[in-house]
């Protein structure tokens, strides 16, 4: 594979490889997309894949997302082939008895939330890495923005009866509310604008 190729044609194309193990199984593999990003849900350092089914998607077709923290090859094609059983089952069992089923006649092993390549599988996945080559991505260290320290959370106070508000991380570019009770602005406390360029950072365009 050329280095030139993004990391999704490396996903595509070891989707394309990984297929076969699944057809010697008996299962036949729809069509799917695939994309690096991170889990819309749970701890983005232990939540490394993701499958959204058909029919959560316009077009009809699988979505599945190999987080950013990954780079170790065999380790992005051991996440695929989790997400992968998904795609065969849809979606539809989670994690329970079909998709077990699944998984285990392709190779995965383990308590299925978390089930990895065994010594068959992971043999498959070594080969097919050699024959991508280095998965083109620079993997993101959450530890590295998780280690950086940041003041308390942007207050609001009332001048005359002293209520006090907390507003929600999106509305800080708003400004302080006002009192519910005076219906006048609030006093600000901490630091809004730091807050709001922390943000900006955290959700980047």
């Amino acid at each position: 594979m050329s280095e030139k190729q993004v990391r999704e044609t490396w996903l595509q194309s070891a989707i394309d490889l990984l297929t076969p193990i699944f057809k010697l199984k008996g299962y036949q593999m729809p069509k799917v997309h695939v994309s690096c990003g991170f889990p819309s849900t749970g701890n983005k350092s232990k939540h490394i894949g993701q499958c959204w089914g058909k029919s959560s998607a316009s077009d009809g077709v699988n979505q599945v997302f190999i987080s950013p923290v990954l780079d170790e090859p065999v380790q992005v094609l051991d996440t695929l082939m989790h997400e992968l059983v998904h795609v065969i089952d849809d979606c539809m069992h989670h994690h329970g008895p079909e998709f077990k089923k699944i998984a285990t006649d392709v190779g995965l092993q383990g308590n299925m939330r978390e089930a990895s390549a065994g010594p068959w599988l992971k043999e498959q996945l070594t080969n097919i890495a050699k024959q991508l080559g280095k998965y083109p991505h620079s993997k993101i260290n959450l530890a590295h923005s998780a280690g950086k320290k940041t003041g308390p959370r942007p207050r609001a106070k009332c001048k005359k009866c002293g209520y006090e508000v907390t507003p929600l991380k999106k509305w800080l570019y708003m400004g302080p509310p006002l009192c519910p009770k005076h219906t006048t602005e609030m006093e600000p406390i901490g630091d809004w604008e730091e807050a709001i360029i922390n943000i900006a950072v955290e959700t980047p365009e």
